[in-house]
């Protein structure tokens, strides 16, 4: 039996007094507001409750949710920071995707060299894009394989030096050479297709390494096979694609691979073998096979908001700079049931943690500073992003049409999936080390007891896959901000990660560690004023790979 929530003890819990302190050890200074165990979950309770099926994005679940907080900002006196009318801004900023899904017709790819022609049927052992742009798509071409697939001169990579790719198919190994460092790593390895699109490619393959195959197993990609594809569309209408000229892609297992290289002068071995060293950057060159890939989807438009509020600065010039606290709202809907199972089997994805967790630290946040009688000297946006599930993408938006122009905006902080199941001692930034927002977040939260630890899981590419990445590429300092290893978080990852995450496990069952989630929210209340008061904003470190990219004329600060 699944239990509801009684919402009206939600709503009693948020409007009683906070009586006790978050902190025992490293207590925060005197003048500190006081967070509330009670507070932290009764936001959860509502988000991860039945009623709103697991927040899906165009779903009237998350719809409900994102009133929900939107009333929590009305109530705040918060200045709504959404889409404009007649009558001014709203708190919603309404955003339309174009949501591609398959047919009932089984896309396939078809493998013709030296040993024949082979067939492999989508989900079996690869697994085949959608392009929406072509919904009936038929592509045949020769393959390259170009190692990674990578170029960057900073880091001497130069995967198509003397390749001839137009019109072809490219085949890229997955993820970055071992010993490239892993969030310069993980960026570089998400601009694949654009580069693949660059040297005239159309298509693109990838097949696992070693290390890629032991991090995220065939088995583990192929229980997201049928997902629909999202993609914001843009105010004129058109939809977002960053390499449109890739025409078709997938990814391939053993079988597969072992296919496309039959009378290759090298074998699948021996680039594995290759690649799993450090600094191993096997070398491209022109295969023996060529591929056809045919699949068919349909494409509809949905909606979905992000929540926007501002918090207006004190300061009378510093007022016109933002911060900004994020988090993702949407989480991944209801299950599709499986053939065998029971009717009554639980397959709501109530998203309790992720990232009920995270809003609901993000709202205490936000009551925290609207209430304060000294407030923040910057402006602080608050963003419950959408579309987070589907590749970062209400973020993605909200960063290229943002409620100030972006040049005003000069940090971001996301919280994305505190594991709130054990006391923390500790905290993650992911992006800690490109900006002055490392220190920041160290000194922030020293007087607490809590310290700052590197990145423990390089291997899962985190810093590519949460919504402050999308702030990065617009040349914003970021960071996304976790609990972290120590005092018991290793084996609390692992089994969370392992177990409920993405399933209908990660719900208010959990024995969830609620005075943990006080403490991240007090946490976070110090790092967003820290952010917020200091007279210099966050600014790249000089030389940073992602500062230089993405800021090469900000201001930079010495390492």
């Amino acid at each position: 039996m699944i239990k509801r929530l009684s919402l009206s003890a939600a709503a009693l819990a948020l409007i009683l007094p906070a009586a006790l302190p978050a902190q025992s050890p490293g207590q925060p200074a005197a003048t500190d507001p006081v967070f509330t165990a009670a507070a932290m979950r009764a936001h959860v309770e509502f988000l991860a409750d039945d009623l709103l099926q697991g927040r899906d994005t165009g779903s009237e679940g998350h719809e409900i949710a994102a009133r929900y907080v939107a009333s929590q900002f009305d109530g705040l006196g918060l200045e709504p920071a959404g889409d404009a009318d007649g009558q001014g801004r709203g708190w919603l900023q309404r955003i339309t995707f174009q949501k591609t899904e398959r047919t009932s017709t089984p896309a396939t790819l078809t493998v013709s060299g030296p040993a024949g022609d082979q067939s492999f049927t989508h989900a079996g052992d690869v697994l085949i894009g959608m392009n929406a742009a072509q919904p009936r798509l038929d592509v045949r071409a020769p393959l390259v394989f170009v190692g990674y697939g990578l170029e960057n001169q900073r880091f001497g990579l130069d995967d198509y030096a003397r390749l001839d790719v137009k019109g072809k198919i490219v085949v890229t190994l997955r993820g970055y050479p071992e010993g490239l460092p892993s969030e310069e790593g993980a960026h570089l390895s998400a601009t694949k297709a654009m580069i693949a699109e660059q040297h005239g490619a159309i298509g693109m393959l990838s097949i696992g390494t070693l290390q890629s195959m032991k991090a995220r197993p065939w088995a583990r990609m192929v229980q997201f096979a049928d997902e629909p594809d999202f993609t914001w569309v843009s105010p004129e209408g058109q939809p977002f694609d960053q390499a449109p000229g890739i025409r078709a892609g997938a990814a391939l297992n053993d079988p597969a691979a072992q296919a496309i290289f039959a009378g290759a002068p090298q074998s699948i071995a021996a680039i594995r073998k290759l690649a799993d060293r450090k600094g191993g950057k096997p070398k491209g060159f022109a295969l023996k096979t060529s591929v056809r890939i045919q699949s068919e989807s349909a494409s509809q438009r949905v909606t979905s908001p992000n929540v926007v509020a501002i918090l207006p600065g004190s300061d009378p010039v510093l007022k016109d700079e933002y911060v900004v606290l994020s988090a993702h709202l949407d989480h991944i809907g209801v299950s599709p049931a499986k053939p065998g199972e029971p009717a009554d089997k639980d397959r709501i994805n109530n998203g309790a943690l992720d990232n009920g967790a995270g809003i609901a630290t993000m709202l205490e946040v936000a009551r925290a500073m609207a209430m304060a009688p000294n407030k923040p000297r910057r402006s602080i946006i608050f963003l419950a992003s959408t579309g987070e599930e589907k590749g970062l993408l209400g973020a993605d938006y909200f960063a290229r049409h943002p409620s100030v122009p972006i040049r005003q905006i000069v940090g971001n902080v996301d919280l994305d999936m505190p594991l709130l199941l054990y006391p923390f001692t500790d905290v993650i930034a992911f992006g800690a080390d490109h900006s002055t927002l490392g220190p920041i977040v160290a000194q922030a939260v020293k007087p607490m007891g809590v310290s700052l630890s590197p990145d423990p899981m390089p291997q899962e590419s985190i810093f590519v896959r949460s919504d402050h990445y999308m702030f990065v590429k617009q040349g914003v300092p970021a960071v996304f901000l976790a609990t972290g290893y120590a005092n018991g978080g290793e084996k609390a990852w692992g089994d969370f990660l392992s177990g409920a995450y993405h399933h209908p496990g990660d719900d208010m069952s959990q024995k969830i560690d609620w005075q943990a989630g006080a403490r991240f929210a007090q946490a976070n209340y110090r790092i967003t004023r820290a952010m917020a008061d200091a007279d210099t904003p966050p600014l790249w470190f000089q030389n940073d790979f992602f500062g230089d990219l993405f800021a090469p004329q900000a201001r930079k600060a010495s390492k």
